[in-house]
């Protein structure tokens, strides 16, 4: 198969997840090691893509990445986003035709920790990477991945859309922003002349089994339960868009398919910023994500809010009309579905903790997405370009 941008009608499959556009394409991800990446890495797998990670090693012990046990599977590369010479001999050996990036230091309360770092690894990590991929001489399709945080937060009661501005009272959001600016930059300065193709995508609060992070509600959650413990729940009001990890992962795919196929009058419109969230519906506070949580897995909870933490966002909802209008995207689970599939996902890694067992489980519930996205005529999930 080329992979030159042409129509998409000539790329893809219909009725084939995707198109079946990454079967048997180099796809580089960064962070593959994290949450979201490993998720990603699982996915494109089944895809039939040959992938390519870079990353620094798991973030957390125990780890979905090693969990999913991709020996032989994949090529992996362990270093620092910023590393300019690893890098870029990684970019320029596996030649990718696709790249989605992840690399980040995702988390709120650690970037009080270190901001300088925070800063360093999301902002001058994704220009790194923009730069590397600039010299490559043959096309590439890039998607950067950001999060809903990277908007100036005024606490509305609508969504956030793309055309709000960016901004970030804490350093992880207003890392997220600059990352988003630069982006946009090199998007316009650098990668628009057809060669390559760039958007970025910005997903709300994803939940999903495998998260073993600190200060996040669901790992803490999971860990708490598992223990016999209360969960300690910070921000009890706080709204968040919660959304299955497989929710925004299935629009970053179709977002990267799409700006792959797009015809050279169109790629400036599918070349820009996307929000991949939640119905309105599942925008909830997080008393009531833990609530839900314990109709799966009973236990109690506990109002551990502190005064003297660090500012967290009090409200944080997302738009998602032009996915839907352009791309034809939308949501597949419900808020109680996610919530369901996420506690089964942790309460077989306690019942039943075996690799093996993790790794089926994993993949049985790519595959039930995918086939609830069928049902409900997603174009992704029929290979048709909306």
């Amino acid at each position: 198969m080329a992979f030159g941008p042409r129509p998409l009608e000539e790329v893809v499959k219909a009725e084939v997840p995707f198109g079946g556009v990454y079967a048997g394409a180099r796809v580089f991800v960064t962070g593959h090691s994290g949450f979201k990446g490993a998720w990603l890495t699982e996915w494109l797998l089944q895809l039939g893509a040959e992938v390519g990670g870079y990353s620094l090693d798991a973030p957390s012990k125990p780890a979905l990445s090693e969990i999913l046990d991709w020996s032989g599977r994949i090529r992996h590369w362990t270093d620092d986003i910023c590393n300019r010479s690893a890098l870029r001999r990684a970019v320029a050996d596996f030649r990718p035709q696709f790249v989605f990036h992840l690399a980040a230091q995702p988390l709120v309360r650690a970037s009080y920790a270190d901001p300088v770092g925070t800063f360093r690894t999301n902002v001058l990590g994704t220009l790194e990477l923009l730069d590397a991929i600039r010299e490559l001489t043959q096309p590439c399709t890039v998607v950067g991945i950001t999060t809903d945080k990277c908007y100036e937060n005024r606490e509305w009661l609508h969504g956030y859309r793309e055309s709000d501005p960016l901004g970030g009272h804490d350093p992880y959001s207003a890392s997220k922003a600059a990352a988003e600016i630069a982006i946009a930059s090199f998007r316009s300065s650098f990668l628009s002349t057809g060669l390559h193709r760039l958007a970025s995508a910005r997903a709300g609060n994803v939940i999903g089994g495998g998260d073993w992070a600190t200060d996040r509600i669901v790992p803490d959650a999971m860990r708490a339960l598992s223990e016999g413990r209360e969960i300690e729940v910070r921000n009890p009001g706080a709204i968040r868009p919660w959304q299955h990890v497989l929710e925004p992962l299935s629009g970053y795919l179709w977002l990267a398919a799409l700006l792959h196929g797009a015809p050279q009058d169109r790629v400036a419109t599918v070349a820009s910023a996307f929000n991949f969230g939640p119905s309105v519906d599942s925008q909830r506070p997080v008393r009531d994500l833990v609530e839900e949580i314990g109709k799966h897995w009973p236990g109690g909870w506990r109002d551990a809010s502190d005064a003297k933490a660090p500012h967290e966002a009090g409200r944080l909802q997302l738009a998602i009309d032009k996915a839907h209008g352009l791309l034809g995207w939308k949501p597949v689970w419900s808020f109680s579905e996610t919530v369901a599939a996420t506690v089964a996902w942790y309460r077989t890694a306690h019942e039943t903790p075996s690799h093996e067992t993790l790794r089926s489980f994993t993949r049985t519930q790519i595959e039930t997405y995918v086939t609830d996205a069928r049902s409900a005529e997603l174009a992704w999930a029929r290979g048709i370009a909306p």
